[in-house]
């Protein structure tokens, strides 16, 4: 796929297109009221909109959510730098026009944005940061549009300036990882039905006291799943929950058919008429993606956290929630007070939430007491793991004793420090050999 070069102009009208474009196949008794201000024509959303549905087993998820207002720097202190998450499911006739307009867009306003923002016929997904100025700027333009005009955007503090090297905004063949372009992610009713935080605190309340009155029977009827990777769940999960025993969220088997379930799934056994299944993730994205494929295993009643973990952190707080958030960007790990209040600290970004009994070393098996992943120093290795001070200091950052041996080790970092691009490491050894050899 070739991509349009950034040089390229294109013509942006600041006419709104008449009231009646703003249609969808969905009729929903909301108003809307539309203002156009130059030069990035901010949206606002001056009536507050909402659904109101109860909970009962044929409930369907929303077609389409209420609008976003538009958010300014002025309406909240985020700080100078911010990370901004959002995914949203809807069909693009043409996504490659629709990059060359994002693309254009941030080169003519001249925006500072790095991360990663993808689209496909399926939709959108985007992890990205930038100057708190910029990077809201470009999710209000965005919502402009009446077919992201409800995108739920999660957004957090970057103390540290970008959480991202660069920029990647390009077509993408799917959304998330794994084969997932021939699922039906744009019906809704394929997907679970989204809970609101307070619901979801709710409901893991009530799980949670079912399961201390009966410790010694499992509760079968009520299944809160982690569907996100091993290393994620390390450093913090929801108090009840259970994720099978691998290292990767692609190589579960839940809901996969007698003959392949493993004895590390938590759906093995479960009746899947009766009990209710709870997922949750990060941001929501692998949930939907992932209850379409229950649902097509048969499950009936799957729920989903709405807006996932940041989402549920930001209006509930840490309630039943222990540890940190471990996110896919150069901060690895936050507590939940980076969410509902801004953190100024170094020690507060990287402080435990609640029980810090569960999070071990990697090594030792001794508790840590600070949930920040590093990656092996052996540059062959690059294991993604949690490790004591000790064990650091002993190992010189590697995640075995064979590791130490390896031929290519990259120096021990401390702190927050991450490891850079693993080509620049592999380009220095390629160039420290040469030397030698001449």
């Amino acid at each position: 796929m070739r991509c349009c070069s950034l040089s390229e102009v294109i013509s942006l009208s600041l006419t709104p297109p008449p009231l009646s474009s703003y249609t969808n196949i969905h009729t929903l008794s909301f108003n809307l009221h539309f203002q156009f201000h130059n030069p990035l024509f901010k949206f606002h959303n001056t009536s507050s909109s909402s659904f109101s549905i109860s909970h009962h087993h044929h409930r369907v998820a929303p077609a389409v959510a209420p609008a976003q207002p538009s958010i300014s720097t002025v309406d909240f202190d985020y700080g100078e730098y911010v990370v901004v998450n959002f995914y949203h499911f809807l069909f693009i006739k043409d996504p490659h026009a629709e990059v060359h307009k994002h693309l254009s867009f941030l080169h003519l306003q001249g925006l500072d944005i790095h991360g990663r923002i993808y689209l496909n016929e399926q939709g959108i997904n985007a992890q990205y940061s930038g100057p708190s100025k910029d990077a809201l700027a470009y999710l209000n333009w965005l919502r402009e549009d009446n077919r992201f005009s409800d995108i739920l955007a999660q957004i957090s503090p970057s103390e540290t300036g970008h959480a991202f090297p660069k920029l990647k905004l390009r077509y993408k063949p799917t959304l998330c990882q794994g084969g997932i372009s021939h699922l039906p992610l744009l019906d809704p009713s394929a997907r679970a039905i989204p809970l609101a935080p307070s619901e979801w605190k709710n409901k893991l309340e009530a799980i949670n006291k079912i399961d201390l009155i009966s410790e010694e029977h499992p509760n079968r009827n009520n299944i809160i799943l982690d569907v996100r990777n091993g290393y994620e769940w390390d450093v913090g999960h929801f108090h009840g929950a259970q994720r099978p025993n691998v290292d990767c969220f692609r190589n579960t088997s839940f809901g996969l058919s007698e003959e392949e379930i493993t004895a590390s799934d938590p759906l093995s056994n479960v009746d899947k008429e009766k009990a209710n299944i709870l997922m949750y993730c990060t941001g929501g994205i692998r949930c939907d993606v992932y209850s379409t494929i229950l649902r097509q295993q048969g499950f009936q009643n799957l729920y989903t956290l709405e807006g996932g973990i940041s989402h549920y952190l930001k209006n509930e707080g840490p309630a039943e929630w222990v540890g940190n958030l471990f996110v896919f960007d150069s901060r690895l790990a936050l507590p939940p007070s980076v969410f509902h209040s801004r953190a100024t600290t170094e020690a507060e970004m990287t402080q435990i939430s609640g029980d810090d009994k569960f999070a071990k070393c990697y090594i030792c098996c001794s508790e840590v007491t600070e949930l920040r992943h590093r990656n092996c120093a052996n540059l062959d290795c690059n294991l993604l793991f949690l490790c004591c001070r000790k064990c650091v200091k002993e190992l010189r950052g590697c995640c075995c004793l064979s590791c130490t041996t390896a031929p290519r080790l990259r120096p021990v970092l401390n702190g927050e420090h991450r490891y850079k691009k693993w080509h620049i490491y592999r380009d220095m050894d390629m160039l420290e050999k040469m030397k030698i050899s001449t």
